[in-house]
């Protein structure tokens, strides 16, 4: 059942001029060097390049259908109307401007060729490629999810039928919901903006309960109370006991989110 896949192997080799219309595929290049060459219309497709240098070369309608590159120094290389599905990168220098670009265009296509380069980007310590790499796949992530069970299209209506549906439109919401708290774990600016409505809804149901709804005043100062009684240094003698473990319980929701957005940043550097 299993035959040889004729995979060719080329070690230590070198281009040593430009190439254009050539069909270069399903080989694996170990230590390959090119630098400042010019790949015009060459299929790359199912090809491995391993340990290669190829550095400042221009990569033009090339074809990377199913390439994986792994310590790969692709440093100034520039990319131009490239194919990219199902590339995968490892440990691969490779400028981020491969993100403006070369994404490909279905959504789950390009969903997973982001979080390639984000797990590229994290082992090499490139903190700000990686968080373009994040932003990417969440947005494609969030298009995918939502074509998922809204588009009218063939390929999402034969993919996701019935029950599938439902579920997808279950993940969708999940991730709108998140997204709107914390950024899916990306924005602290946006725990921050939930953090000031969860205050002014407390500041809200304060006043309504204990103070003079008519005053602008009783807003006010309810509002400037809310931060001291969600961090527990103003506890109200008339709250409840299961108004203040519900705050309590809130506050440690959104220390760990907001620890876990630390965490995530420091791991990048």
């Amino acid at each position: 059942m299993l035959s040889n896949s004729e995979r060719e192997h080329q070690v230590d080799k070198k281009f040593d001029a430009d190439v254009e219309n050539e069909k270069i595929t399903n080989k694996l290049f170990i230590r390959l060097i090119a630098s400042n060459r010019k790949f015009t219309k060459v299929d790359f497709k199912y090809s491995i390049f391993d340990t290669c240098y190829l550095r400042n070369c221009k990569f033009i309608s090339c074809d990377f259908t199913g390439c994986r590159f792994i310590g790969t120094n692709l440093h100034g290389a520039k990319f131009s109307s490239c194919e990219f599905q199902y590339a995968t990168f490892e440990k691969t220098l490779i400028d981020n401007h491969i993100l403006d670009q070369e994404c490909p265009e279905e959504e789950n296509l390009k969903m997973r060729f982001a979080r390639s380069l984000r797990m590229n980007y994290q082992s090499l310590g490139d903190a700000e490629s990686a968080n373009k790499a994040m932003s990417v796949e969440l947005k494609a992530t969030e298009e995918h999810l939502y074509k998922s069970w809204n588009s009218n299209s063939s390929y999402y209506r034969n993919k996701y039928k019935g029950w599938n549906r439902v579920q997808e439109f279950s993940k969708w919401s999940r991730f709108k919901l998140l997204d709107f708290i914390w950024g899916n774990g990306e924005s602290p600016w946006k725990l921050l903006r939930v953090v000031l409505i969860l205050f002014a809804f407390m500041a809200l149901i304060d006043v309504i309960a204990f103070s003079s709804s008519q005053s602008i005043n009783s807003y006010v100062q309810s509002f400037l109370n809310s931060p001291q009684i969600f961090l527990g240094t103003f506890t109200p003698a008339n709250y409840s006991s299961l108004y203040l473990t519900l705050i309590v319980l809130i506050r440690l929701i959104a220390f760990g989110f907001f620890m876990s957005i630390i965490i995530k940043q420091l791991n990048r550097r």
